[in-house]
């Protein structure tokens, strides 16, 4: 049945954070840290000051960085350099996981609202640098962040990608609606389904869901 419905896919577009790796790994705490840090110290902020905004701002513009665009004028890249830089100490190689999506036929690529350095370190700690095709930032999107569908718009031209033969696996359910408006497969990945008419798939599982399709 899963099978079947996925039969046209030949464009694999995947996440990063929280979906090439498990929540458990708590990545995303250290740039949340490093991002109201960040944010104090170019604002002028206290910490709870620049936390509120941080949060604020990733409700209303789709990311941290493009309220702080939009709203401060604020350079890009500085940014993404320092909130990027993490430990992946306690990230592990997932085998399965690689051979499931080797195993994906078609084009195989990760699209994430952090930078392509930060997809990179994450993919080679994780052993999945070798399957994937081509890996896509927020800098490859003009900056313009999921869930814009002028975002995925960017990405998808620059890949030479038909969302109608595509697929989407992503954590946050925001980032599923445009693609499941341009005519992509959406499969949402996280502890607990979030049912909305965007998704067509959920799974706490990815390699078992991928294990299901090729």
């Amino acid at each position: 049945m899963i099978a079947a419905s996925f039969a046209h896919v030949r464009a694999w577009v995947f996440d990063l954070d929280n979906t090439l790796y498990p929540p458990s790994a708590r990545l995303f705490d250290q740039i949340e840290r490093r991002m109201t840090a960040y944010v104090a110290r170019e604002l002028r902020l206290t910490e709870a000051e620049a936390d509120r905004l941080r949060s604020d701002y990733w409700v209303r513009y789709g990311t941290t960085l493009a309220g702080l665009m939009a709203e401060h004028g604020m350079d890009p890249l500085p940014y993404l350099d320092e909130v990027h830089e993490i430990d992946l100490s306690h990230l592990a190689p997932d085998p399965p996981l690689a051979a499931r999506i080797a195993a994906l036929p078609g084009r195989r690529i990760v699209y994430t609202n952090g930078s392509e350095g930060h997809a990179l370190r994450v993919l080679q700690a994780r052993g999945l640098a070798g399957v994937f095709d081509a890996v896509y930032g927020v800098e490859h999107a003009g900056f313009r962040p999921k869930p814009e569908q002028a975002a995925f718009e960017a990405i998808f031209a620059l890949d030479g990608l038909a969302p109608d033969r595509g697929a989407m696996f992503e954590d946050d359910q925001r980032n599923l609606a445009a693609p499941h408006a341009m005519g992509m497969l959406t499969v949402h990945v996280a502890p607990e389904p979030w049912p909305q008419d965007h998704i067509h798939h959920h799974t706490d599982d990815l390699t078992a869901f991928l294990s299901q399709v090729a």
